[in-house]
């Protein structure tokens, strides 16, 4: 039995009703899909933690205010995730991809024409909801 994935993820909003996505890289799980940023929470570390310092990490802002949205257990098959989904209500810096990796703003009613991993299905839902 594999052990489940816990990721911290930021649903980081602007003032347009623009959500921030960032592309996988093809060496990642479900490469080449947009994704909401994050990262994996360690042992012992608190998931608002995690959500920052992943955030620093991938796309250099720093987080200054965020509250838990939603939580999402999901089976690909080949791994388990739990998703720690939180909203990014306030943020210093502009972000950009640390690692490589392609980020850009998309409007919250154009996510369902982007292509995304199956477990992001609910947090486009809670977007949509938010509007």
């Amino acid at each position: 039995m594999s052990q489940t994935i816990h990721v911290a993820v930021a649903t980081i909003v602007n003032d347009k009703q623009q959500v921030l996505l960032a592309l996988r890289q093809a060496h990642q799980h479900q490469a080449n899909l947009w994704e909401f940023p994050g990262g994996k929470v360690e042992d012992d570390e608190l998931v608002y933690d995690a959500l920052v310092r992943e955030i620093k990490e991938e796309i250099a802002i720093n987080i200054t205010d965020a509250q838990p949205l939603l939580i999402i257990n999901h089976d690909y098959g080949d791994r388990k995730v739990l998703l720690d989904v939180w909203q990014v209500t306030a943020f210093d810096g502009e972000p950009t991809g640390q690692e490589g990796q392609q980020i850009r703003w998309c409007a919250i009613n154009e996510l369902n024409q982007k292509q995304l991993p199956q477990a992001n299905v609910p947090i486009i839902e809670a977007l949509h909801a938010l509007l």
